[in-house]
C-alpha cells in the first residue's frame, strides 16, 4: 500500500469520525497561582466542535485521492 492510499484512507476515517462524534474534548493543566515554592494548578476541560463541512470535505477529498490519485498520465 503506497502512502497516497494511506493518506486517503486516513482522511476518510477522520471524516467519518468527525461526522459521528461532532466534537472532542481534552483536559489541559494551567498554573493559576505561583507563590515561591507553592504552586496551584487547575485542570480545565476544553471542547472543540468539528464542523459538518469539515467531515464531509475530508471524506470527499479522501475518496478523490483514493479514486484518482494513483492513476498515471
Amino acid at each position: 500500500m503506497n502512502s497516497l492510499k494511506l493518506v486517503a484512507i486516513t482522511l476518510i476515517a477522520a471524516g467519518v469520525l468527525a461526522l459521528v462524534y461532532g466534537s472532542f474534548s481534552y483536559t489541559k493543566d494551567t498554573t493559576a497561582v505561583k507563590i515561591g515554592p507553592l504552586e496551584l494548578s487547575v485542570k480545565e476541560k476544553e471542547t472543540v466542535n468539528v464542523p459538518v463541512w469539515a467531515g464531509v470535505g475530508a471524506i470527499v477529498v479522501g475518496g478523490l485521492l483514493l479514486a484518482f490519485g494513483s492513476k498515471k498520465g
